[in-house]
């Protein structure tokens, strides 16, 4: 069987001073569609039950128009320390230049230290579809309707 890649997009990126010799966000297997994200920090850095706190990442990077990188959570954190990252998944647009960091939030019971290097939240590289609206006076029927909030968890009526 021969296993077939995707063509790879080729993303400019910056380490900032703050980095070191940490590395670059890198997949931690073949099948990882996230890459690592590792926190630069000089030193540790102590999240207290209900805190939150930006941590940075070391590098900038420079999308190209039409892709947006998401920051998502690392599930281990999150079922081990209830540590998740507070606007998953976080957005960065292709025109941001500035230092990636991560709105890390500690929903568990204890002091979660993070320490300079840990790995802290994957990145996802995705395309984006640019939207335009075509206003209208009304929209098609479907058998939903405007049903919202739970709505698909009652059986629908023929």
């Amino acid at each position: 069987m021969s296993l077939t890649t995707a063509a790879q997009l080729e993303v400019p990126i910056q380490r900032l001073a703050s980095a070191g010799d940490q590395p670059l966000p890198r997949y931690a297997t073949a099948g990882s569609a996230g890459m690592d994200l590792q926190a630069a920090l000089a030193e540790p850095l102590e999240l207290a039950p209900g805190a939150r706190a930006a941590v940075p990442c070391g590098f900038a990077l420079a999308l190209p128009a039409g892709w947006e990188a998401q920051v998502r959570p690392r599930s281990g954190l999150a079922l081990k320390h209830g540590v998740t990252v507070l606007n998953a998944p976080g957005t960065i647009d292709s025109d941001y230049r500035g230092e990636i960091a991560v709105l890390l939030i500690n929903l568990g019971d204890a002091v979660f230290r993070v320490e300079p290097g840990d790995r802290i939240a994957q990145l996802v590289v995705a395309e984006t579809t640019a939207v335009s609206w075509q206003e209208t006076g009304g929209l098609s029927d479907t058998r939903r309707g405007a049903g919202g909030f739970g709505s698909t968890d009652q059986p629908l009526e023929d």
